[in-house]
């Protein structure tokens, strides 16, 4: 489990700082369906962008420490299930989004529990290895 939550950090990580910096570089193009959305949705595109980058950054700096802390994977993946949350609110206020957007409102609904139940596998696993450790 250990390395199921390190390898997923990773993986994490790594996309959300391609998709955030793909998001401040292309701006509306960046967002299916919405080339035209105009300068005000372009730059709070292009701001979340770098915020999302940002938030792909924390989930690789927790992927490098050793153990990975839970805490850190706790609130990352609460903030993770807040954006989905958020897309709810936005399919009941306002109807089905770009079907990518289904498919994005998805994945951040499903991908937090697995990450909590995950979270301090890497801390369980960093104990062992401690308390071998000592014993021999």
């Amino acid at each position: 489990m250990d390395k199921a939550l390190r390898a997923f950090a990773w993986v994490m990580g790594l996309a959300c700082v391609a998709i955030g910096l793909f998001h401040v570089v292309a701006g509306n193009a960046a967002v299916p369906g919405e080339a035209d959305a105009g300068p005000t949705l372009d730059s709070l595109g292009r701001f979340l962008g770098a915020v999302f980058a940002g938030y792909g950054s924390v989930w690789l700096w927790a992927a490098r420490q050793e153990p990975v802390p839970a805490r850190v994977v706790r609130w990352l993946a609460a903030v993770f299930l807040l954006g989905g949350v958020g897309r709810l609110l936005s399919l009941a206020v306002h109807g089905w989004p770009h079907p990518f957007q289904v498919v994005l409102t998805v994945i951040e609904l499903v991908f937090p529990p697995i990450w909590f139940w995950l979270a301090d596998a890497d801390e369980r696993a960093f104990r062992e290895r401690t308390r071998a450790h000592a014993v021999s």
